[in-house]
């Protein structure tokens, strides 16, 4: 029986202090550029899924203390091409947000399957290169977001 995605993903915008944004570029896609993103793997707990989808996607090691829960969710339609891997009838996914203040910017490992490079940008120039409206929209939320840290 195939295994179908969950339409239950996270979205994991790593930072600095000085508002440096790490963004990695989508295999798939060559031009695409976002933050961590992953779907909630059976009912693992959404800080279990943005813990293993920062470790697989750029090598950072995190502890749940680390991450911030930004109790912001958003809902969008699946790109037709990536429906495929939900089961059938599911258009919709549901995004839960979260935040990884570093102390600095830093080299990482990207999951070579996944994104072909990284880079580290300051927070505006990083949210206008994302190809998603939901990764725009919370790192141009990153400076209020910080001040409730």
């Amino acid at each position: 029986m195939k295994q179908y995605k969950r339409p239950v993903s996270v979205l994991v915008v790593i930072h600095t202090r000085d508002l440096q944004v790490l963004l990695l570029e989508r295999a798939a896609h060559a031009g695409y550029w976002q933050s961590v993103t992953g779907s909630q793997e059976n009912d693992e707990p959404l800080l279990t899924t943005a813990i293993r989808e920062v470790g697989e996607e750029t090598g950072i090691q995190v502890r749940a203390e680390d991450l911030l829960d930004w109790r912001l969710s958003n809902c969008y339609e699946i790109f037709a091409e990536w429906r495929h891997r939900y089961a059938p009838g599911v258009l919709h996914n549901t995004e839960h947000v979260f935040s990884l203040l570093l102390p600095a910017a830093q080299p990482v490992t990207v999951a070579a399957e996944e994104h072909l490079r990284y880079c580290w940008l300051p927070w505006r120039e990083a949210a206008a290169k994302c190809f998603s409206w939901s990764n725009r929209d919370a790192i141009l939320m990153l400076p209020e977001r910080m001040s409730v840290r």
